[in-house]
């Protein structure tokens, strides 16, 4: 009889609970603006706004078609489980970048304006992910440089989980 932990070759088989590891996401679509300069050092964000001053060094993309309190509850949910690993991914003109914070309970998706992944642990309506590896400023530059001059912009937020 064969030991459940290991597979015929001899190697080592995880337990099939310990491999369930769940994956959602929402997408949303947006445009670059002249003003993003992608400058900020904690925060980036995505905005449904249809305007951009150069005050707003960590807004990426505008006219957002979607905000966080449009995602749907499971993907809320997922996000607001402690271990999440939170991805968000935006894609321009040939070129793409990725950044992963983590969830927790308190965030809300509650925004009908904006999402913002942080570097801190803050929480308000608009945060979709916390302690990101970096803010605006991490970001690769030639996508910057595409979403400066107003690129069509695809964001997609990943959130993975274990089951």
């Amino acid at each position: 009889m064969s030991d459940p932990t290991t597979t015929s070759d001899g190697g080592e088989r995880k337990d099939d609970i310990d491999e369930r590891e769940r994956t959602l996401e929402e997408i949303i679509h947006a445009r670059g603006h002249e003003n993003v300069s992608a400058e900020h050092a904690s925060t980036f964000e995505v905005s449904t706004d249809d305007f951009l001053t150069p005050a707003g060094d960590c807004i990426l993309a505008i006219e957002a078609d979607r905000a966080p309190a449009d995602f749907d509850p499971e993907f809320v949910a997922a996000c607001q489980q402690r271990d999440a690993t939170i991805t968000v991914t935006l894609e321009a003109d040939g070129h793409r970048d990725s950044v992963r914070g983590r969830g927790d309970p308190e965030l809300e998706f509650s925004s009908e304006r904006s999402a913002v992944g942080r570097t801190s642990e803050y929480v308000d309506e608009r945060t979709i992910a916390l302690e990101s590896e970096h803010a605006a400023e991490g970001f690769d530059r030639d996508l910057v440089d595409s979403l400066a001059a107003g690129a069509d912009v695809t964001v997609t937020i990943t959130v993975s989980v274990d089951d």
